[in-house]
């Protein structure tokens, strides 16, 4: 199948749902500007925003946050703001990429090239990165809006439908794992 016959085969904007975890220690809901430039684009292209949380930098809470998407099963995508850079804070990489079945790895990649044409060399401090955790699309961006802007406009967004309606075909759900690491095995 062509991506046309995919994309026209794809599932409206309307019926996928997105959760926005916002990945930080001094934010609030009030100042959280990469966060609310998340909901306002995802709504705005006509997807629902399902949950929005706040999560401190931390792997544990942010892993829970996730957790917790996936077991209330009300969302096809979740987006991170936040914690992608490389301060001793930024762990949300650390914290998702162990739990990724399969990597999204032309989303990091593009993101960091779009971002080199706007910011120069200082793009390749972005860790920007996304997969697949339980047939979910779970995507980690900055959290500055411009960062959270560039990759929902120019990457998530328009791909969207196409990768959920990749991930709903049957075969997909019947091979997801469902086993998260131990957190043994992840350390901190």
């Amino acid at each position: 199948m062509s991506t046309h016959e995919h994309r026209t085969a794809s599932p409206e904007a309307k019926s996928i749902a997105f959760g926005v975890v916002t990945v930080s220690d001094t934010r609030s809901l009030k100042d959280d500007f990469g966060g609310t430039e998340a909901v306002r684009l995802i709504e705005g292209a006509g997807f629902a925003v399902r949950e929005r949380r706040m999560v401190h930098d931390e792997v544990v809470a942010i892993r829970d946050a996730t957790a917790a998407l996936l077991e209330a099963g009300t969302c096809d995508a979740i987006v991170f703001t936040g914690g992608t850079g490389f301060s001793p804070r930024d762990v949300t990489v650390e914290a998702l990429e162990p739990w990724f079945e399969k990597r999204i790895d032309g989303f990091g990649e593009l993101f960091r090239a779009l971002s080199f044409s706007e910011i120069g060399a200082a793009a390749m401090l972005s860790r920007a990165c996304a997969g697949i955790v339980e047939g979910v699309a779970v995507f980690a961006t900055p959290g500055s809006p411009a960062g959270v802007r560039l990759a929902l406009e120019r990457l998530i967004l328009p791909e969207l439908r196409h990768l959920v309606g990749q991930l709903r075909r049957p075969e997909q759900r019947s091979h997801h794992a469902h086993n998260r690491p131990s957190e043994d095995l992840l350390g901190p």
